[in-house]
């Protein structure tokens, strides 16, 4: 399965210009592509601005996304701000090809400055598409390895974080992907953003690992979509030869 990680550099709480920016970098021929993913927030940038750019899961940023599933006939997996109810929850969804919403993913780890904004999310998401199960994560997550324990005992082939992680931590970013991948027997694919927002400053590093925690690609500062091949087979194969997922007592 081809994957690509669109790594870019957001206009600050600017949905329409990020739109056309994203359509710009998508004007390529993607139909190989099986998976698109996007990062955190995609279209406003990390806000706590909960409140004024929030919207249904099944809203306007919904609606591009499937927009981009159906004309590339690919899957995307992109993020918004949701309102539920009275909650704001910093959320990932799935859009199949046909443009459906297949599911969805609210942050379950909020940033501390988050979780004064944001509701945190009570459930793991496993997602298929084509023959890969694939997990799903968003930024802070990344610290806390619980959460993708649950992912490995459900044998998920890849796991996804989308993330706003700044280049003052950037090289904790690489060291978990690097471990997630390693621990879990899986694909990691995380995918940042780059460019400033009101406080801080990104330069990416988006990046996909295989299950022996093999960098297969990343991309350090350009905006642009970068693509690698990931299969079912080979996390078996890792999993069968190496069956460290069997031995896990925990205490």
């Amino acid at each position: 399965m081809k994957i690509g990680l669109l790594q870019y550099n957001p206009y600050w709480e600017n949905k329409d210009k990020n739109k056309r920016k994203i359509i710009e970098l998508l004007s390529n021929n993607l139909h190989e592509l099986s998976l698109l993913i996007l990062p955190e927030m995609t279209l406003t940038g990390f806000t706590m601005n909960a409140q004024k750019l929030s919207e249904s899961i099944t809203g306007d940023t919904y609606n591009f996304y499937a927009g981009i599933a159906k004309q590339k006939k690919i899957h995307v997996l992109g993020g918004l701000i949701e309102k539920e109810k009275d909650k704001y929850f910093n959320t990932l969804i799935h859009v199949n090809p046909e443009g459906m919403l297949v599911t969805k993913y609210q942050k379950i780890h909020p940033y501390s400055l988050e979780d004064k904004y944001y509701a945190r999310g009570e459930d793991t998401t496993v997602t298929q598409i084509e023959d890969m199960k694939v997990g799903l994560s968003i930024c802070y997550d990344l610290r806390f390895p619980e959460l993708y324990r649950t992912y490995a005992k459900e044998r998920v082939d890849l796991i996804v974080n989308v993330a706003n992680w700044p280049i003052t931590r950037i090289e904790h970013w690489k060291t978990l992907l690097k471990a997630r991948a390693i621990e879990n027997q899986c694909y990691m694919a995380g995918v940042n953003r780059i460019g400033n927002d009101p406080k801080l400053v990104y330069d990416g590093y988006s990046s996909v690992y295989d299950p022996m925690g093999n960098k297969l690609v990343t991309s350090i500062n350009e905006e642009k979509v970068i693509t690698t091949e990931i299969t079912h087979h080979t996390v078996v194969d890792i999993r069968e030869k190496l069956p460290f997922l069997d031995d896990i007592f925990l205490i």
